[in-house]
């Protein structure tokens, strides 16, 4: 039985122009001698078509992101962490972006979820002129991209809404280059700025709301160097309620009158799953480099996440929730963490889920260079169905004083707990019936008496909770700036 199919589709020209045709070509070196392509090189370096007819959006957004380095901060597969439209989940469902497509403020909303800077604009929100500062100001830097969403229909094309980089600009002919992620059916093109506006300028019939574009550039530095939140689990969603009206409400029931009360009425209520939402980040590596000294780049992880750890471990809170967790029966120990860590790190390298992995026997040992100790490796050696691999992970550690010398300290429950706790906004505790608690409680948590990286760290949590409560919400579409505090 024959079977419909479609190979391509022919590119309505004029408007657009084919940009590997003669006169494309003509139009690039003008660009290029002119500066206006700075961004184009970064762009096409990471270009992809995307996966699937619906996930425009979704691939647009994969190349903006790995176009700027953007650590991702979790694994794509094997041990590499890589943006893929398959890891841009967090504010809608893969299985609807499938089946639906995605909108412009969830697009919006995943770019600052993945730790990007981000300024959008929705039509009525800019000006043409605007715009073509705009991209002028994209493509003379490879520091900044441009994401457009406009009606196809417009450049006389088939189909309806869609998103694609923008890769450069010729101001002499006022042309924008869309590089179409949707390559098997148009190639990259050449189109006139004032048609892309009016493209731009057209209703998405999904919200009823004008569509636009965005401006992706990096961060200051990689956001969540040590913690993050997950998305991933199905349940995330009724964690961040919890945390975001059930805490309050509990510690403002309540007749909390202590800090240890507080911490108790929060870590007794904790979904059982909780530890799936909020992580620290481990680095998997190489297995043939394992016994070698830590390059340059694992020396700066490594260090500003040592930072980080040690910023925590000096809080007046973690001292208070260090206290707390061992009278509630919960203990932290090395060779456990190691081994769910190599466990989990068995699962990144395979790609088959931890529950199937054993952990045989873990080894913590000290990656040395010429001077002092680098850093901290655990080794692990983790069954499945009667084969053996081995797995390293390079984990951050700080060093306190004790009676018995030096001790080395591992990210654990008590800090993740300390950073979460960090996170969440500070009206959280206004309910607190006692005000010389929730006076102290406040102090605890201020921001103003924090380091400044660990300032950062907390931050780009907050912004995580508030951007997860504003998808649950459905507002994403309301708001498209970065969560403010």
């Amino acid at each position: 039985m024959a079977m419909a199919s479609l190979y391509r589709r022919s590119l309505p020209s004029p408007p657009a122009i084919d940009f590997s045709s003669a006169e494309g070509k003509l139009i690039f070196n003008e660009a290029l001698q002119k500066g206006t392509m700075e961004g184009f090189f970064r762009l096409i370096s990471y270009f992809q078509t995307q996966s699937e007819p619906a996930y425009c959006g979704l691939a647009s957004l994969s190349v903006v992101l790995n176009a700027l380095s953007i650590d991702p901060g979790r694994k794509w597969k094997g041990p590499w962490r890589w943006f893929d439209e398959s890891m841009l989940d967090c504010c809608e469902p893969l299985e609807v972006v499938k089946d639906k497509g995605i909108s412009f403020g969830k697009v919006v909303c995943l770019a600052h979820c993945s730790g990007a800077k981000v300024e959008a604009f929705r039509t009525n929100q800019s000006t043409i002129d605007n715009f073509r500062k705009f991209v002028v100001k994209c493509s003379t830097s490879d520091n900044c991209h441009m994401i457009s969403t406009y009606h196809r229909g417009v450049f006389k094309q088939t189909g309806s809404g869609h998103f694609s980089p923008i890769g450069g600009y010729n101001a002499e002919r006022d042309m924008a280059l869309i590089l179409d992620v949707a390559r098997f059916k148009y190639p990259p093109h050449w189109v006139p700025l004032n048609l892309l506006w009016e493209a731009m300028d057209s209703i998405d019939q999904s919200t009823g709301k004008r569509r636009g574009f965005m401006l992706i550039s990096r961060p200051h530095r990689e956001p969540g160097l040590l913690y993050t939140l997950s998305c991933k689990d199905e349940s995330w969603i009724s964690i961040a309620q919890y945390l975001k009206e059930e805490v309050p409400r509990l510690v403002s029931s309540q007749n909390v009158d202590s800090v240890e009360k507080i911490l108790s009425v929060v870590f007794k209520s904790l979904p059982s799953n909780f530890n799936q939402f909020i992580r620290w980040v481990a680095e998997v590596r190489i297995t043939e480099d394992a016994n070698q000294n830590l390059s340059p780049e694992e020396k700066s992880r490594l260090k500003l996440k040592q930072v980080v750890l040690k910023e925590v471990h000096e809080t007046e809170l973690f001292k208070h929730v260090s206290k707390f967790l061992p009278s509630v029966g919960y203990e932290d120990s090395l060779a456990y963490a190691a081994a769910k860590a190599c466990c989990q790190g068995a699962e990144i390298l395979s790609g088959t889920s931890s529950k199937e992995f054993c952990c045989r026997e873990t080894c913590v040992q000290c990656v040395k260079g010429p001077g002092e100790a680098e850093g901290t490796v655990v080794t692990g050696v983790v069954v499945r169905d009667g084969s053996e691999q081995k797995v390293d992970l390079l984990v951050p550690s700080t060093q306190t004083n004790c009676e018995c010398g030096s001790e080395e300290n591992y990210p654990a429950g008590n800090d993740v707990f300390t950073a979460l706790l960090l996170a969440l906004p500070p009206q959280t505790w206004s309910g607190i019936k006692d005000q010389a608690l929730m006076q102290e409680m406040k102090q605890l948590i201020s921001m103003a008496s924090l380091p400044t990286m660990l300032q950062e760290e907390v931050l780009h949590l907050r912004r995580q909770l508030q951007l997860l409560k504003r998808c649950q919400e459905n507002k994403e579409e309301e708001d498209l700036a970065a969560p403010a505090f």
